[in-house]
């Protein structure tokens, strides 16, 4: 039996497809929720630089579109001289399908990595329970 693709493995193939024709940032993100299940996303440019979507929102919108909700680990690698963080926003998406105790591992496509939390990504992040009044 061949061993399955780790999260590395399958970011970095996924970092190829990015569409990053502006900055040539290409980022590649893969999932892991707690089924065994892999979810994988790239960053996709427009030309309307908000209009883009990040690696990692893609990562989450394919897990959701598969009809699961949780993220038990993730990884997101880039092409740069430092492991790169996920973005402001992304934090947030990550936070919304996360245990603060979920890793996330960074890496740069020489090798370089730095695990983390979702937790440390997003200490005092808004969640459901900022909205209990509503």
């Amino acid at each position: 039996m061949s061993r399955p693709e780790s999260l590395a493995d399958l970011a970095r193939a996924v970092r190829e497809n990015a569409y990053a024709p502006y900055s040539n940032f290409k980022v590649g993100a893969a999932l892991r929720t707690p089924s065994g299940h892999v979810y994988t996303g790239c960053n996709v440019e427009n030309v309307a630089y908000p209009e883009g979507t990040c690696a990692e929102a893609g990562a989450i919108a394919a897990m959701i579109a598969a009809g699961e909700s949780e993220i038990a680990e993730a990884y997101v690698i880039a092409d740069s001289p430092n492991p790169v963080p996920p973005c402001g926003g992304c934090r947030q998406k990550l936070a919304e399908f996360s245990k603060s105790d979920v890793h996330v591992t960074m890496a740069t496509t020489d090798g370089v990595e730095k695990v983390t939390t979702v937790g440390d990504l997003l200490p005092g992040a808004f969640g459901r329970d900022h909205m209990e009044n509503t």
